[in-house]
C-alpha cells in the first residue's frame, strides 16, 4: 500500500476511533484549544479557508498537510465530502505523519 493510501486507511481508523476533529468549526475548536496534533486540508479548499487555517496553524504550532481532494478525504473518514480534519491524538498523528511528508503529492505548509 503507497503512503497516500496508507494515509487515508490511518484517518479512516482515527475517525472510527473517536480521535478525528471534522470539519471548519470542529477543527478551529481542537488548534485553539491545543488538541490538534495534525490537520490535513484538502487540496480544492477555498482560498479564505487556506488562509484562515495556514494562519491559525502557525500561530498555534499545528502541522498543516494539504493533500487529497475533499471527497477522498470524505471518503476516507466515512462521511460526505470533507475539506478539513484535525488528528487529536498524538499515535495517530505519528503514524500519518510521515505517510504525508514522504510523499511528492503532498504540499507541506510551515
Amino acid at each position: 500500500m503507497n503512503s497516500p493510501n496508507k494515509a487515508l486507511s490511518y484517518l479512516g481508523l482515527a475517525m472510527r476511533a473517536g480521535k478525528l476533529a471534522i470539519g471548519e468549526e470542529g477543527v478551529l475548536k481542537a488548534v485553539r484549544s491545543g488538541q490538534a496534533r495534525l490537520v490535513v486540508m484538502a487540496e480544492d479548499a477555498s482560498d479564505n479557508t487556506r488562509k484562515k487555517f495556514q494562519d491559525k496553524c502557525q500561530h498555534y504550532g499545528v502541522t498543516l498537510a494539504e493533500c487529497f481532494d475533499r471527497y477522498e478525504l470524505g471518503a476516507a473518514i466515512g462521511k460526505e465530502a470533507r475539506v478539513l480534519v484535525a488528528v487529536v491524538d498524538a499515535g495517530f498523528a505519528r503514524l500519518i505523519e510521515p505517510c504525508l511528508v514522504n510523499n511528492p503529492e503532498v504540499k507541506p505548509i510551515d
